[in-house]
């Protein structure tokens, strides 16, 4: 079944199914339950859901174990059961998917910020993620898909970890922020490229946003790399109904989009928070007359970019700044207050004042 997935993108346009937390808390799963953990608890409740999505015409499903690492486990006390939690979730998406589908090891991010933004070593995370997909790949899946990132340091440890366990397809999909840009200011072309480099079959993004902002990005996407690539977006942005929030995207608008995702060059599209089998079902309907784009069809891993050579500039060099402290000397430093407006002439004045007066 692994060579399934790539023959998929080969051959045409993969549709993944939608959201799996949106319709756990839609059947009644409080918001402060442990959704990975449902899979032991009502394993038929997820079942249902991965047969709806199947219904809707969802050529690849998600194993409920978005967030079942053993750091994001423990927060639960359920960090002693992660393999039991990750195994039974890939084993009842097999069962439900059969020879019709193929199921996809869905992993998320740690929960937690490694090196060099937090204490967690590079190491310790890649081992976490590889323990994670030997229990879903003993449990039958056929492609693994990492989603929902923001740190492209932590992903590269899932996509090292996955690969030193096995040769199925890997999906590596970032998130964005309302800007259009990764949560540190990443480029989406950027970060495609890298992706590429380390050998992601597919490069993708998801969630957080909903699919105008997600068009944008993936035409930046595919002018960086010849890569195949994902999308799957939100349902929108959620708003506050009576106290719930809702996604109003309508399944109508998602299917528009996804065929203008196709056209500007996506191969898989599927959908995030949100989006339900009705979703997926107007996607599936609307993507059965669309054709990928031409040019895309022989995906091709960019060469590497060389490494930048780097010269070592000596510390009195640098800056004004920099000079003084190296020569010992006493430095005046002024903060500025950032503009509460647009009119940026106020400082500017006071920093050319400033500099006058030997800051």
């Amino acid at each position: 079944m692994a060579a399934g997935f790539r023959e998929k993108l080969e051959e045409g346009i993969v549709l993944c199914d939608g959201a799996m937390g949106t319709m756990l808390y839609d059947s009644g799963i409080f918001i402060n339950r442990c959704f990975d953990e449902v899979t032991l608890s009502n394993p038929s409740l997820v079942e249902k859901i991965h047969r709806q999505y199947l219904a809707a015409g969802a050529d690849v499903i998600e194993t409920n174990t978005f967030g079942a690492n053993r750091f994001k486990l423990k927060l639960h006390g359920l960090d002693s059961q992660t393999r039991e939690i990750n195994l039974q979730g890939a084993r009842l998406a097999r069962r439900v998917a059969g020879g019709n589908a193929l199921v996809a090891g869905s992993i998320g991010p740690l929960g937690l910020k490694i090196e060099p933004w937090g204490p967690t070593s590079n190491e310790e995370a890649e081992e976490v993620f590889r323990e994670q997909g030997e229990a879903l790949l003993e449990g039958g899946v056929d492609l693994f898909i990492l989603e929902t990132f923001a740190d492209l340091n932590e992903i590269h440890q899932a996509l090292k970890g996955l690969k030193k366990i096995c040769d199925l397809p890997i999906v590596a999909q970032m998130t964005l922020q309302f800007d259009g840009l990764g949560l540190y200011g990443t480029e989406p072309g950027e970060f495609a490229v890298r992706l590429s480099e380390w050998q992601a079959d597919v490069v993708g993004i998801n969630c957080t946003v909903g699919p105008k902002i997600m068009l944008e990005a993936l035409e930046k996407m595919v002018k960086a790399v010849n890569t195949y690539i994902s999308i799957q977006p939100n349902a929108g942005i959620p708003q506050n109904v009576d106290g719930r929030n809702i996604y109003l995207t309508s399944p109508e608008y998602m299917a528009e989009y996804a065929r203008r995702f196709v056209a500007a060059g996506a191969r898989m599209i599927g959908g995030c928070c949100g989006t339900t089998p009705a979703h997926i079902r107007a996607i599936h309907e609307a993507l059965r007359t669309v054709k990928p784009v031409p040019e895309r069809f022989a995906p091709r891993k960019p060469t590497p970019s060389p490494e930048p050579t780097i010269r070592a500039v000596p510390r009195i060099d640098k800056s004004r700044l920099s000079s003084r402290l190296a020569r010992g000397e006493f430095a005046r430093i002024v903060e500025l207050v950032p503009p509460r407006g647009w009119d940026t002439k106020g400082v500017i004045r006071a920093a050319s004042a400033l500099a006058g007066a030997s800051v």
